[in-house]
């Protein structure tokens, strides 16, 4: 009898941040080819929710009060640049509001994130570099966007 292996798990906490013209933040890692929602891994005994705002402020120097995260839901689907590895990825949304007018227009890449691309939800689906998690698990579940 063959013993299967399981897949190692990568667990993360990402953001959906939505523009106020319905387009979404899609990142690029340094020496990566997809784009994903940003976000990463938590710190030891770290909240899901904890994880999100910090890494969005590490990530792009946006400061995420944890009371404007809204919770979009909790995917499992594969890795987007580690072959062979499945993700857990525990998915907030935070969209601009009057109240943070002009703050979406001034990130900037920080730590590892090489390249910022805005997208619609229609674009995305279309494109072969964004992450299994954004348009295969995320995205459908959005309001008006087409499988």
């Amino acid at each position: 009898m063959t013993r299967v292996e399981p897949m190692p798990t990568i667990t993360v906490s990402a953001v959906l941040i939505t523009d106020r013209d319905g387009r979404f933040l899609s990142v690029r890692k340094r020496g990566t080819a997809a784009f994903m929602l940003p976000g990463g891994k938590p710190e030891r005994d770290e909240a899901p929710e904890a994880t999100a705002a910090r890494e969005i402020r590490e990530e792009l120097g946006l400061r995420i009060p944890l009371g404007e995260l809204a919770p979009l839901g909790r995917y499992e689907t594969a890795a987007a640049n580690e072959a062979g590895h499945r993700l857990i990825g525990e998915v907030f949304a935070w969209t601009e509001s009057t109240r943070h007018v002009g703050q979406l227009a001034r990130l900037k890449p920080h730590a590892e994130i090489e390249e910022l691309l805005w997208l619609s939800p229609q674009e995305a689906m279309t494109r072969p570099d964004v992450a299994p998690l954004t348009r295969d698990c995320v995205l459908p579940g959005l309001p008006g966007t087409r499988v």
